[in-house]
């Protein structure tokens, strides 16, 4: 399938990917702020600006209905899970693991993906 964008020299079709980019994350920002008016939440840390261009990233990715907030630290333990710091911003892939088991979720971390507790997630 031809791209609408596909036609364009790549330096364009960049920024028009980062406009975008851009724009989502100014939405994403006013949503944050207006769902932290009408629920202040307890305790959360403000995302560096290295999360949070991770968290563009997912969300062109994934949607925002994919994001998941870890609540407390997991510590990987078996093969295939991650380790993740309490408040870290994950995507979900599959709200189950390879045998089926619905406790825990493969989710992409920005880059590593892998399982984790489903019970160590909120939506963000």
């Amino acid at each position: 399938p031809q791209l609408p964008h596909g036609h364009m020299p790549l330096p364009s079709f960049w920024k028009v990917v980062e406009d975008t980019l851009q724009q989502s994350g100014a939405q994403l920002r006013a949503f944050c702020q207006a769902f932290d008016t009408v629920t202040p939440s307890p305790g959360t840390q403000p995302l560096t600006p290295a999360e949070e261009r991770k968290v563009l990233s997912l969300v062109s990715k994934h949607g925002p209905d994919k994001l998941y907030q870890v609540t407390s630290n997991i510590s990987g333990s078996r093969d295939l899970d991650l380790s993740l710091l309490r408040g870290q911003i994950v995507a979900l892939l599959q709200s189950a693991d390879t045998k089926g088991n619905t406790s825990r979720w493969l989710v992409d971390a920005g880059g590593p993906r892998g399982f984790v507790p489903a019970a160590k997630l909120r939506p963000y």
